[in-house]
């Protein structure tokens, strides 16, 4: 049995758990240390690209992309206005979709690693 992934990685929610649980079941023991610690450092939480969001409507739009690696949307965004904030409010609305893909992403790159460290 796999140690309880939602005590190794913080302020998971369900949908990443769930893609997580069935992403690493057939790792071993040191191959789920690995992945988790690789994949802690490059994920991303909700409430952080929800924050960058927020950023959107008072400052400089598109922080969000930014923070999930879309930089062409994010250029986009920052000298649109976020697409006259029309964007920002679309990506405020679905940051839990924004974030979850990003971290998917992720998950991959580091599963990538921890297969090389073979």
């Amino acid at each position: 049995m796999q140690p309880n992934l939602i005590n190794l990685i913080e302020a998971m929610e369900g949908e990443e758990l769930v893609f997580l649980q069935n992403f690493t079941q057939d790792l071993s023991h040191e191959q789920l240390q690995n992945f988790v610690m690789v994949y802690n450092g490059k994920r991303r939480k909700t409430d952080h690209i929800l924050l960058g969001c927020l950023v959107g409507f008072v400052a400089v739009g598109g922080v969000q992309r930014f923070m999930v690696g879309q930089t062409g949307m994010g250029i986009l965004y920052l000298f649109t206005g976020g697409l006259c904030l029309i964007g920002t409010i679309i990506d405020t609305i679905n940051h839990k979709k924004l974030t979850f893909e990003y971290n998917q992403q992720m998950a991959r790159e580091s599963m990538a690693m921890v297969h090389s460290f073979k």
